[in-house]
């Protein structure tokens, strides 16, 4: 009877492990045990893939909230797998979804920051879509976004490193002058002093085009290159980026109260989250500051 017993028990635990792959009442057929019967089984005694689950809830739900409810399953994944997890993007999805955790999503918007129609010198188009690099600060993209504020309308001015995706100079400003982007340019040329010949890429609009722009890069030794009238594909990476900003903190809170708050709020976004801390799927899952740093490490 206790040998039954135990073969009872083998049988309802081979169930549980392949339940997720084979339909429950046809293995309970084939092993020749009642589907009731496994069922009572699986309430009484927590199955060892019971108490896995539970732990790996616990640590889905852990990176959840610490990426601020921004992480969907891919991400979520790729951070258990370095924690040593063996587990499938799919299963990670589905507990997420069994745990109400989604991810922060929001219908677009948008608002034209590009001011194409003047008579400024336009750039060739160096680029000519080629966003990869060998090294950092080779190749840099800028744009524009807009970022609403109930105290008034914001406009932030972001320069993209190719090679790290990192975010090497930004400004916000309530203003869409020449300023806002020769100030992001001054702050990303300080913090990388990049050599002679990087190509700085941006959209035809009037403050790239401006005097004030053309004379800055050409005191870094910069080249610059310009995306063709009306092609949004010549500038994807860093519209990818602004995106990403605006779905993982813009659309994640409410219109910012004030201009203060936005800034604060972007500040803590971009130099603490997303430049330090979030994987990036395009760089094996790594934040864009890790990826510099073993670059360099590797090239010491």
């Amino acid at each position: 009877m206790a040998h039954f017993q135990q073969s009872k028990e083998l049988r309802f635990q081979l169930i549980d492990e392949h339940r997720s792959e084979f339909r429950v009442e046809k293995m309970c057929v084939v092993l020749g045990v009642s589907k009731s019967g496994y069922y009572k089984w699986l309430e009484a005694t927590p199955s060892e893939r019971q108490l896995r689950k539970k732990q790996l809830t616990e640590r889905i739900t852990w990176h959840f909230y610490d990426s601020q409810k921004r992480y969907g399953s891919p991400r979520i994944h790729n951070e258990l797998v370095k924690e040593g997890w063996v587990v499938s993007e799919r299963t990670v999805g589905k507990i997420m979804k069994e745990n109400n955790l989604r991810s922060c999503m929001s219908g677009k918007f948008r608002v034209t920051t590009t001011d194409s129609k003047h008579q400024l010198p336009i750039a060739p188009n160096v680029l000519q879509q080629d966003f990869t690099a060998t090294k950092p600060n080779q190749k840099w993209v800028a744009d524009i976004t807009y970022i609403p504020c109930r105290q008034g309308k914001l406009y932030l001015a972001s320069i993209l490193d190719l090679y790290t995706k990192q975010i090497v100079g930004w400004k916000l400003s309530n203003t869409m002058t020449t300023d806002l982007v020769l100030d992001a340019l001054k702050q990303a040329y300080a913090a990388k002093k990049p050599a002679k010949g990087l190509i700085h890429h941006s959209d035809r609009g009037s403050q790239y085009a401006s005097k004030e722009y053309r004379k800055q890069l050409k005191k870094y030794k910069m080249e610059a290159s310009m995306s063709r009238r009306g092609n949004c594909y010549d500038n994807a990476c860093i519209e990818a980026y602004h995106s990403i900003l605006k779905r993982e903190l813009i659309y994640c809170n409410p219109k910012f109260k004030t201009q203060a708050e936005a800034y604060q709020e972007i500040y803590r976004y971009l130099e603490f989250f997303y430049n330090r801390k979030r994987s990036n799927s395009t760089l094996g899952y790594i934040s864009p500051y890790l990826f510099e740093q073993l670059y360099y490490e590797k090239n010491a």
